[in-house]
């Protein structure tokens, strides 16, 4: 299961365009917690903390905790806003797990084992087609990543979604289960002219010289 982040949050009561500005300028993030068949609950979060998570990476795949006045809330961020100028955080939208519910979410792809695949050791390189591969889990055990094994791939050899192992529970989302995650592809060789190939030219050129008589 992901690892489960801590994140600190009150209860706002304004809404709108000024409301929000006014948390802004108090240094925090206005949000709001939805899902769950409970009604949306607006709240705001500190600029720093949510500015480092999203900045950290993978934050729209990890599970928080949040604390919103003395209760805890266990959410999913599902969506956020950047100012077009400076790239803060201006608002956050979290989705409310509720034990037993079932998401949809993209979960990081790791590789291992690089240094056992044929492909690789031939020089070939390693595409990664997708990052993320979008799964229905369950609300209570999101996986953290899934990690593919490169053991024994050659050039031209593919990993995709049907074949990966998924944890109980997980199904991948409509027709990805097609999709290629991973591909060996072989290095492009570049073939350079060589000196005898210039030689026919060079003679034609040095016959249309005259001798002096």
């Amino acid at each position: 299961m992901a690892a489960i982040k801590q994140l600190a949050a009150v209860t706002r009561s304004g809404t709108g365009k000024g409301a929000a500005r006014s948390v802004r300028r108090e240094g925090r993030v206005p949000g709001v917690i939805y899902g769950g068949g409970m009604k949306p609950e607006p709240i705001s979060v500190d600029y720093k903390d949510v500015n480092k998570f999203i900045y950290a990476g993978h934050f729209l795949t990890s599970i928080f905790e949040l604390e919103v006045d003395g209760r805890k809330e266990r959410v999913l961020p599902r969506d956020y806003q950047l100012d077009v100028v400076t790239d803060r955080p201006v608002h956050v939208d979290f989705f409310r797990l509720i034990p037993g519910s079932r998401v949809r979410i993209g979960v990081p792809v790791h590789v291992q084992n690089r240094e056992a695949s044929p492909g690789l050791k031939k020089g070939g390189a390693l595409n990664l087609v997708l990052h993320t591969v979008e799964v229905m889990a369950p609300a209570d055990d999101i996986p953290e990543s899934l990690t593919i094994d490169l053991a024994g791939l050659d050039f031209h050899d593919s990993v995709h979604v049907s074949d990966l192992k998924l944890p109980e529970g997980c199904k991948p989302v409509g027709s990805k289960a097609d999709q290629t995650v991973v591909t060996i592809v072989p290095p492009t060789v570049m073939v350079e002219d060589t000196p005898a190939a210039a030689a026919p030219a060079a003679t034609t050129a040095a016959a249309l010289v005259r001798r002096p008589r």
